[in-house]
């Protein structure tokens, strides 16, 4: 799971960041707004914890900018704020959680794992992009009504795309995340296995629904693009 930990203090972002990694996330820190702002567009973030007092943003309203840029994020706010009418802005503000400082690191972590599964729990154990059907309960896949056999890598590398359908999902993401590799890793294992997907998914169909986007990674359905 890839975590952004936006925290003006350092030694406690970098203690968070470690105990994060601890939980098998990929953490990455940012310790202002601009940092944030400078992200590429189609950084996919899984979880944000989001200090209210980060330098550069404007309380509340930039959480409204997170929502607009990462609408299917959840957002744990970190705050200083013990007023229970500051709590409840920050909620119906879009927030998925609200934590006050001094906190225990602990129930940060499981409130994090709490909002996650949450989150994360599919309406439906159906997922369909055009013609493609993934069940995410009994893992069979098929497209058009052709069974698709598929091994644990090709299933879990399919599901991570799906869960970023119709966006760009960059390389070392896919690498960070299906692989549990560094994104500096030197492989050629994702192309790899981008090849085996599209043979079985792809096969005898006009409409190929996995895409390369050039210089950034790889998409499935949304916007039309060459291979």
């Amino acid at each position: 799971m890839r975590l952004l930990v936006a925290e003006a203090d350092t030694s406690l972002a970098e203690f968070l960041q470690s105990r994060f990694q601890q939980e098998h996330f990929t953490v990455q820190l940012a310790s202002a707004g601009n940092q944030i702002a400078e992200l590429p567009e189609n950084t996919p973030l899984d979880l944000m914890i989001l200090d209210l007092n980060l330098p550069g943003t404007q309380g509340l309203e930039f959480l409204h900018t997170i929502r607009r840029r990462w609408p299917e994020t959840p957002v744990i706010l970190v705050s200083n704020a013990t007023a229970v009418e500051e709590r409840v802005r920050g909620l119906n503000a879009g927030a998925d959680d609200f934590i006050v400082k001094p906190f225990v690191v602990a129930e940060l972590v499981a409130r994090a794992h709490a909002v996650l599964r949450r989150f994360n729990r599919p309406m439906t154990e159906i997922f369909r992009v055009e013609d493609l059907e993934v069940n995410r309960v009994s893992h069979k896949v098929s497209r058009n009504g052709r069974s698709i056999d598929l091994s644990p890598k090709e299933y879990a590398l399919l599901e991570y795309l799906l869960r970023y359908s119709g966006r760009p999902v960059a390389r070392n993401s896919i690498i960070e995340q299906v692989w549990r590799l560094r994104s500096d890793s030197i492989t050629n294992v994702v192309d790899v296995y981008i090849n085996y997907l599209r043979k079985k998914i792809d096969a005898g169909s006009d409409r190929p629904l996995i895409r390369t986007i050039r210089g950034v990674g790889y998409q499935i359905g949304g916007n039309h693009y060459p291979k």
